[in-house]
């Protein structure tokens, strides 16, 4: 049978919890020490991999930094992860990331695929009421495009030729190996809930992998926005995802603020409607938007890198 979303898995593979655990605040911290101290760096190093700098003081210091934008002392640590399960559709998404990544993919020129059922089918389509069979036609159809690639296959056209007719449904295996800066501004984008459902389902595992091996470093990968403080999402001017107001709102309240107007209480806007800044009417029903694990206690400011379309796709 073919696969749901539920299917995915993120694993993080290196390091382990007790790598992390002894050397990875101890890296960042001597990164973020050597830049503001007199001391050298291997000074640095050896107290506070010897601990006679406290964890404590050593994430105040690293929180401090990554909050004032300076995100280069936390590209020293990195995380591999093993990804299955997922689709082409999300894979196209996923290497569109570059500075601080590091990928590799299973091929579909050299591997000949025998399994055909290795495909990814959406719940809209398996589990959504849709007329006229066409959750059965969905998959007729990827089951015979299949079907054709194994009978091109038998008559020697080259698997990087009958890949050809390969949906962007079938399923891919990758490696993973990114930095901390560039996970959490990946994580920034993908778990928003304007991000595609698979990709954003790929970065909760990812988050929880995090989570299990470092809550101090979890904490840091969340909706963009949250560190923000707002939305900068045109698709959300409506605000229904309700994690952050909007920046529509934000500025229209400053702008309101700035003219003199009370600031009062109120269901709608507190400014004209010639505003530039006026917030869209908002959706009747708010569509739900986190799960308990999806803000940290204490969000933070990493870099000052903003959320291009680029990498959204």
């Amino acid at each position: 049978m073919p696969s749901t979303s539920a299917d995915l898995s993120a694993r993080l593979i290196f390091p382990t919890r007790e790598i992390v655990e002894e050397y990875y605040l101890p890296i960042i911290y001597t990164a973020c020490r050597t830049c503001y101290s007199e001391q050298v760096p291997d000074q640095i190093w050896d107290k506070a991999v010897s601990r006679q700098v406290a964890d404590e003081k050593q994430q105040s210091l690293v929180r401090k930094v990554m909050e004032s934008g300076h995100g280069s002392t936390i590209e020293h640590v990195n995380f591999t992860f093993a990804i299955s399960g997922v689709t082409r559709t999300l894979s196209h998404q996923l290497v569109r990331h570059r500075a601080g990544t590091a990928f590799d993919q299973q091929s579909q020129r050299y591997v000949s695929f025998k399994q055909r059922d290795n495909y990814t089918i959406p719940d809209t389509i398996a589990k959504g009421d849709l007329p006229d069979d066409l959750a059965g036609r969905f998959q007729r159809a990827i089951d015979d495009n299949l079907d054709l690639y194994g009978q091109l296959l038998q008559a020697e056209v080259p698997a990087e030729d009958a890949r050809f007719i390969f949906p962007n449904a079938m399923q891919t295996n990758l490696i993973m190996t990114v930095n901390l800066r560039q996970l959490i501004h990946m994580s920034g984008l993908r778990l928003c809930t304007m991000a595609q459902w698979e990709i954003r389902q790929l970065f909760k595992q990812i988050r929880h992998e995090i989570f299990r091996v470092s809550p101090f470093f979890g904490s840091f990968l969340a909706p963009k926005c949250v560190p923000l403080g707002y939305c900068d999402e045109m698709g959300n001017r409506d605000e229904h995802c309700r994690i952050r107001p909007h920046r529509d709102t934000v500025m229209a309240v400053w702008e309101a603020y700035r003219g003199g107007t009370d600031l009062v209480e109120t269901n709608g806007s507190v400014v004209p409607e010639t505003s530039p800044f006026r917030p869209k009417p908002r959706r009747t029903t708010p569509l739900p938007v986190v799960d308990d694990e999806t803000v940290p206690a204490r969000p933070v400011s990493v870099g000052s890198e903003s959320a291009g379309d680029a990498d959204r796709v």
